[in-house]
């Protein structure tokens, strides 16, 4: 069983992925550790005032975060830890009141690739972003969790639906809407400016926008014998959010560090806080007019020496499902990170950075393997070959393996935390990125 700093370890990361049920809120939940580790928040509309040693953080959309910590010497390379905080899900549609059988039920729509099935009998509860208009005119917004079940999606019985464990498709628009209240006329906006008055204490407000999605209220769990896995929602791909907070806090601050965990994607990453998005060359322009050589040519040869590492959960193993994987390239759990690998550039890896990545986890005594899909099935995508392609910056795709990935609950290695943080601490700390080191 997990002891010691393992499980205090695991403890934060349960806390982190129980109180972050949207991308908002897993941003507010890393700026806030790392003001507590002395970081200083940075606003994008404000000039930036940055200084050798510094340690700083910026967000955009309060959905995207990015914290660097800058060296005491000349800015000459950045080891750049990349994530997303955004999970498939089920997202309210704008007039989401909707009636049937004498019950209120809220419209959505389907946030990413989401594994539809488990969503079924689950006790759902509500979070997102609210945007409130004061008795004064004043716009604002806030963030709000209703954090116990005030929702379902009831699951027709076997009786009525004889073909349901025999593939049967899952229509989103006509069998997902969530089963909400017992009434024939009440609507949703009475029931946010409650749920606002119980968090906020917002008793004088009205509601103008909001983005919101339903969650599974069920914490995080380690589970097992030796309880060798945890359990939760939205491990993809928050568990690397989590880690690379972890290493940055860790590291021995003597390099250049960059952490960016982007929202969007689950939907492609094009938006202006997404990967395709502008907001880390934004970043990357005003570091280099700041502390580094002013120029686009000292631009261009800062992201040539630096490396990203892009964190994304990989499919392991299935034990009920071994032909899914190549025989050759199925990870295990809690058997180190993976590298992954396609030809086809749906992840980033070259056989350059590859090898970059194996001696960083050999110097930090940490297992690793190597995930390519099948040849004859497709392959998904991270923002990896998108933040290669927007910024230039050499970088490889790894991630702690995972089944269910895309669930309304995943499972992952508690080992894997450990490894893969250790392994990115060491990749912070690593003097050079040359072939040399």
């Amino acid at each position: 069983m997990p002891q010691g700093e393992h499980t205090d370890t695991l403890d934060r990361l349960r806390d982190f992925l129980h109180t972050s049920p949207t991308p908002w809120h897993a941003t507010r939940n890393m700026a806030r550790r790392l003001e507590r580790a002395g970081f200083q928040r940075l606003e994008e509309t404000r000039d930036w005032e940055l200084a050798a040693g510094g340690r700083y953080y910026v967000t955009r959309n309060d959905s995207s975060i990015i914290a660097f910590q800058l060296p005491r010497s000349a800015l000459a390379a950045l080891r750049m830890i990349g994530a997303h905080t955004d999970s498939p899900g089920l997202h309210l549609k704008p007039n989401a009141s909707q009636y049937a059988a004498g019950w209120l039920q809220l419209g959505v729509q389907v946030y990413g690739g989401a594994l539809l099935a488990p969503w079924f009998d689950r006790d759902l509860g509500l979070a997102g972003r609210v945007h409130v208009r004061h008795g004064d005119g004043r716009l604002e917004s806030v963030l709000l969790n209703v954090d116990r079940p005030v929702a379902t999606v009831p699951s027709l019985a076997i009786h009525l639906d004889r073909e349901a464990n025999s593939g049967r498709a899952i229509n989103p628009q006509t069998q997902m809407a969530p089963v909400l209240l017992q009434s024939e006329s009440a609507t949703l906006t009475p029931l946010l400016q409650a749920w606002l008055v119980q968090e906020h204490g917002l008793d004088d407000v009205e509601v103008v926008d909001f983005e919101l999605s339903f969650y599974d209220v069920q914490p995080p769990a380690l589970v097992g014998v030796k309880q060798e896995l945890i359990a939760s929602a939205r491990l993809d791909n928050l568990l690397s959010c989590f880690a690379g907070v972890e290493a940055l806090l860790e590291c021995d601050g003597e390099q250049g560090a960059l952490l960016v965990a982007n929202d969007h994607e689950e939907v492609g990453s094009a938006s202006a806080c997404g990967a395709q998005g502008p907001f880390l060359n934004d970043v990357l322009r005003r570091l280099n007019e700041q502390v580094g050589g002013k120029t686009e040519a000292s631009l261009v040869q800062l992201i040539q020496s630096s490396l990203m590492v892009s964190c994304d959960n990989a499919h392991a193993l299935h034990p009920n499902f071994l032909d899914k994987h190549d025989e050759q390239h199925g990870p295990a759990i809690n058997q180190g990170p993976v590298i992954k690998v396609n030809a086809s550039q749906r992840y980033a890896t070259s056989s350059a950075t590859g090898a970059l990545f194996r001696d960083i986890c050999r110097e930090a005594a940490v297992p690793v393997q190597a995930f390519v899909t099948r040849a004859d099935m497709g392959c998904g995508s991270t923002i990896g070959p998108i933040t290669a392609t927007e910024v230039g910056v050499p970088t490889l795709d790894v991630g702690v393996p995972q089944w269910a990935m895309h669930s309304v609950r995943e499972t992952a290695g508690t080992e894997d935390l450990t490894y893969l943080t250790r392994a990115l601490r060491s990749f912070l700390n690593r003097p050079s990125l040359g072939p040399e080191a």
